[in-house]
Formats: C-alpha cells, sequence, structure tokens
C-alpha cells in the first residue's frame, strides 16, 4: 500500500498545478498611480486556448500625506470589471473596466486605531478631522476640497499578451496595452489615452510554491495631472510575488510593487512608490475569491496608506 502514497502525492500536485490563477488581481493604489494606466503583476502563464475568466473586485482605500509642498487626505474606492480570454492557443486578451470614487469608507478610524495597537506615530492624522476630503499644492496653485463624491476615473482599457516561453518550470509572456479614461466634470475632469507594454514571468516548481515577476513600462499622450501640474512622459514598474498554496483550496499569497513617480514638478511625488500586498485565495471548482491587504511601505508621502480589495474570479 506504501505506492498509494507518492502517487496520491503527484495527483494533489497535478491539480495544485491545473487551477492557475497567477498574483493578485489588484490594481495600483498610490494617489498618482492609481490616476493614470499602470503595469499589473502578471503570470508569465497564460489561459489554454477556448479558457475565458470574468472577475469584479472592489477596493477601499485611505490616503494621508503631509509635507511642506502638498497635502492629501481622502478616501477612494474603486469597482473593477473585466474579462480574459484565450481565441488562440498562445495568445491572450483581456477588457477591463475600472469606476474610481471619492467615498467616505471609514478607513480613518481603523488606520489610527491600528497605529495605536502598535505605537506607531500618527504623521498628524490627529491633529485633522477625520474623513475628509481635501487635496493642496499651493506651489502649483491646487485646492480641492469638499469632493466627496466625485468620479475620479472612468477607465476603459484593454491588454493583449504571448506566449514566449512555456517549459515545466518556467513561463514567460509579453503584453501590450491601451486606455481610456473619461471623466466629463468636476475637479478631476479628464479626458485621455495611455499605453503600456510588460513583461511577465512565472517560476513554478513541483510543489505549492509559486514565483511571478513583472517588468513594465507607461506612456501617457497627456502632459497634465489634475489640476494642471506636468505629468512625466514615460513610467515604470517592477513587481516581484511569491504564492504558498496549502492545498487545492487556500493559499497566501505576498507581494511588492515598485511605481516610478509620476510627475518631476513635486519632489516627493517624482520618488518610487511602494506597495506591499497580503492576499488570501480561497479557490473552488470553477472560481476563487481574494482578499488583499495594501500597505506604503518606505515613503509615506507619495502612496496610499492602506488599502483593502475583495475579489471573485470564475474560469470556464
Amino acid at each position: 500500500m506504501r505506492w498509494l502514497v507518492p502517487v496520491a502525492l503527484g495527483l494533489l500536485a497535478t491539480q495544485v498545478q491545473g487551477n492557475e490563477y497567477g498574483p493578485l488581481m489588484v490594481k495600483a493604489q498610490s494617489p498618482l498611480q492609481a490616476q493614470n494606466l499602470t503595469p499589473m503583476l502578471r503570470s508569465g502563464q497564460l489561459l489554454q486556448q477556448g479558457q475565458v475568466e470574468w472577475f469584479a473586485s472592489g477596493t477601499i482605500a485611505s490616503v494621508w500625506a503631509q509635507t511642506p509642498d502638498y497635502t492629501m487626505d481622502y478616501y477612494h474606492n474603486e469597482v473593477n470589471l473585466g474579462v480574459r480570454w484565450a481565441p488562440r492557443q498562445k495568445w491572450e486578451l483581456e477588457v477591463n473596466f475600472q469606476h474610481r470614487f471619492a467615498g467616505d469608507n471609514g478607513l480613518d478610524s481603523v488606520t489610527e486605531g491600528f497605529h495605536d495597537l502598535f505605537g506607531l506615530s500618527q504623521n498628524g492624522r490627529e491633529q485633522v478631522d477625520k474623513h475628509r476630503f481635501y487635496i493642496s499644492a499651493p506651489k502649483q496653485g491646487v485646492e480641492f476640497s469638499d469632493f466627496e463624491g466625485d468620479t475620479l476615473n472612468n477607465v476603459l482599457s484593454l491588454y493583449g499578451a504571448y506566449q514566449w516561453i512555456d517549459t515545466d518550470e518556467h513561463a514567460l509572456s509579453i503584453g501590450v496595452g491601451m486606455s481610456y479614461n473619461y471623466v466629463g466634470s468636476g475637479d478631476f475632469k479628464t479626458s485621455d489615452f495611455e499605453q503600456l507594454a510588460q513583461i511577465n514571468y512565472l517560476y513554478r516548481p513541483a510543489g505549492p510554491h509559486r514565483v511571478y515577476g513583472t517588468l513594465g513600462t507607461s506612456h501617457s499622450d497627456d502632459a497634465e495631472l489634475t489640476g494642471g501640474i506636468e505629468r512625466s512622459d514615460w513610467a515604470w514598474m517592477g513587481a516581484v510575488g511569491y504564492e504558498y498554496r496549502f492545498n487545492l483550496k487556500h493559499a497566501v499569497l505576498v507581494e511588492y510593487h515598485a511605481y516610478s513617480g509620476e510627475t518631476e514638478e513635486v519632489d516627493e511625488l517624482d520618488e518610487i512608490s511602494h506597495e506591499f500586498l497580503l492576499g488570501y485565495r480561497y479557490s473552488m471548482k470553477t472560481g476563487a475569491i481574494e482578499f488583499t491587504m495594501i500597505e506604503n511601505v518606505f515613503n509615506m508621502d507619495n502612496s496610499t496608506d492602506i488599502a483593502f480589495t475583495l475579489g471573485y474570479r470564475h474560469r470556464i
């Protein structure tokens, strides 16, 4: 009967490998990067021919940054809907719609409680009213207040990828994308096209471990950010991720995303933004539920304070 053990383990490994959802389905949450088209951490392995995946997610985030040059204190919330499919072997297409808006999600209280619990500095949060919607950059003549309820993004994006390498342990894909963002009125009024290109890697040894990596760049046709601040024409992104699968249903993921600054007009906003992600995935027969916490690290003045995402992915 001893032969049953390696056979069972082999079958389990095969099933686990067949349930490849890749990295967490989470977009950039740093304030400027969230406003623009930014590469995502993606798997080097594309869908198989004929496969279709649709996905939906919601994100709540709190932004707090206070420097001599600017202040940002507001909440943003995000809804993402999309579908991926593989019309031919080695090819994959994706369509995604993102709606992001300013709305009170109550995260100020959660953040302050977390900082108090672990004895961390509030960085000035306790000196202002909670649940504000305020952005100010006096040198650039920017001051927005009481913009709760305003639309921040309405983005329709397209992404296409090609499977370059696909072996037992390694997979590499390359992709290009474009987006159109339209907000018709308000402080965040805009209409612009953007493009991106990225290369994605997957390392999948036998067993429960997965490693992901992405390098990407994006280009904007619109030279201004909201408020008239000049935006950099090009930006880059790099990310790595690790997934550990406890069994067929349960997995944890840890990711690190780095984004270049989006403008040279404000020193802090021209520095790299760092996001650390911790996620849990519960896989079912044809779908998966993901819960993710996003926390800024290293530089507190150009990234979202904290964010949470809940998403569902379904494959047919």
